[in-house]
């Protein structure tokens, strides 16, 4: 089965993704902080992380490299406010990531990741550093 970690802190926009996901027979798993998202994909393995780029508050190599240590091979796919400068959306792309605008239809953000896909395991110094960074 297809698994889609959302990060995002609108929970009732977060909520209208996962019924739609559900009804595609994509399963979700919601957090609402970067860090509560970063944990989960710690311990589980998903298909993609949707995350809204406003949470991502780091410079932009690093959140790059965050999602590759923590989800490495895993598509990272962040959502932005439709009025986004370009400039904005041409750095993400740079970094690696994919980038959607809102609103945006699931089947679209699907393909656009190729999906599915399948992570790597994650060792245990990428816990501990996630743990030290997290709590």
């Amino acid at each position: 089965m297809i698994r889609v970690l959302t990060i995002d802190g609108n929970r009732s926009r977060a909520q209208a993704l996962a019924m739609e996901c559900l009804e595609h027979g994509v399963a979700v798993r919601m957090a609402e902080t970067l860090c509560e998202g970063v944990r989960y994909l710690v311990d589980a393995p998903v298909s993609m992380v949707l995350a809204e780029a406003g949470m991502l508050r780091m410079a932009g190599p690093d959140r790059a490299r965050l999602f590759e240590l923590v989800a490495p091979g895993v598509p990272v796919v962040l959502t932005v406010d439709a009025g986004a400068r370009v400039e904005d959306l041409v750095d993400l792309e740079l970094q690696g990531f994919h980038v959607v605008s809102r609103p945006f239809a699931l089947r679209d953000l699907l393909a656009k990741t190729e999906l599915p896909t399948k992570a790597a395991p994650v060792s245990r110094d990428t816990r501990a550093q996630v743990e030290a960074v997290c709590g």
